[in-house]
């Protein structure tokens, strides 16, 4: 497409009829002076300003969600630049004072080697960004849920590991204490067995807002990470520390005063609870601390349950 092709002047009527009756808007700008020298008129059905009033490139800047404005323009004059066409979104102001989503085709025409011209199309992508949007937000929500135990509400193992990992390497490059309690509730077998599994399902759910609302600090990690077992991962948290939470936990949890017939150590729902604390050091991994954690937790078991087992590391 030539430049003089959106010209008004030297168009025939056939060809400038269909350039104007597409929803596309044809535009063109002189290099040298930096103005239009036309714009189609379905500018003013789509902006509402009316087609006169696009005289110079101010008018097109002037026009441009200010969040906008510097990414476009100093991409669409280093491209025009370099001879490059290229293709630019953004939001056009309205004459009312909202935003559209506009795409913005452009072609450079060049002339013995120099840019003589900028011709190109405007289109309202604002449906396009709409469906855009609404697919980010669903797939946020899709990630947020794949981080999250669907029975509980709380994190999943998934995301356990990844709080772990960034945990540990702060742990390691501060050399400050990291903690972790590794949780089971006692007996649970045999409380679904009793009990049945909705009954169960609704304990699990308790347990799981209770051990979340007794963190205090905002640090503090709290996760289902399989059936009955819980953990909660203390950043800055002295082994004295931590087996205080171990013990709050142990507390918070009887008082919930959830029957439970068939355990052997109370008849309220109790918890067994693995305590470990470690300053990790440069090559030291953490699944080797999560492993030590789990074997007191199987130690406070062994020991009779709902107790905690406490080690440094």
């Amino acid at each position: 497409m030539s430049e003089a092709s959106l010209d008004p002047g030297k168009d025939s009527d056939v060809y400038k009829t269909l350039l104007e009756s597409t929803k596309a808007i044809p535009w063109r700008i002189d290099w040298n002076s930096m103005t239009f020298s036309y714009v189609g008129p379905q500018i003013e059905a789509l902006l509402g300003w009316e087609q006169g009033s696009w005289v110079g490139i101010n008018d097109w800047v002037e026009r441009m969600h200010p969040d906008d404005r510097d990414y476009v323009v100093n991409f669409c004059v280093s491209q025009s630049k370099a001879g490059v066409d290229h293709e630019a979104d953004y939001r056009a102001m309205t004459k009312d004072g909202d935003y559209v989503w506009i795409r913005d085709v452009v072609h450079v025409v060049r002339k013995d080697g120099e840019v003589e011209a900028l011709v190109g199309f405007m289109f309202d992508i604002s449906e396009r960004k709409k469906t855009e949007d609404h697919l980010m937000r669903l797939q946020k929500q899709l990630e947020e849920l794949s981080y999250q135990d669907g029975l509980t509400g709380i994190a999943n193992r998934r995301m356990f590991d990844i709080v772990l990992e960034r945990e540990w390497a702060a742990a390691q490059q501060r050399q400050t204490p990291l903690s972790l309690l590794m949780m089971d509730i006692d007996y649970f077998k045999q409380y679904n067995d009793h009990y049945g599994h909705i009954r169960g399902d609704e304990a699990l759910r308790t347990v799981a807002s209770t051990l979340a609302q007794a963190a205090n600090n905002p640090r503090d990690f709290v996760a289902r990470i399989g059936g009955e077992e819980f953990i909660w991962l203390l950043p800055d948290t002295s082994a004295a520390n931590a087996r205080q939470v171990a013990e709050k936990c142990m507390q918070l949890v009887r008082q919930q005063q959830i029957p439970h017939a068939r355990s052997s150590v109370s008849p309220l729902l109790s918890l067994s609870v693995g305590v470990g604390t470690v300053t990790p050091g440069a090559e030291a991994p953490a699944l080797s601390f999560v492993e030590a954690v789990d074997a007191l937790l199987y130690q406070a078991k062994r020991n009779g349950r709902m107790r905690a087992e406490s080690g440094t590391f």
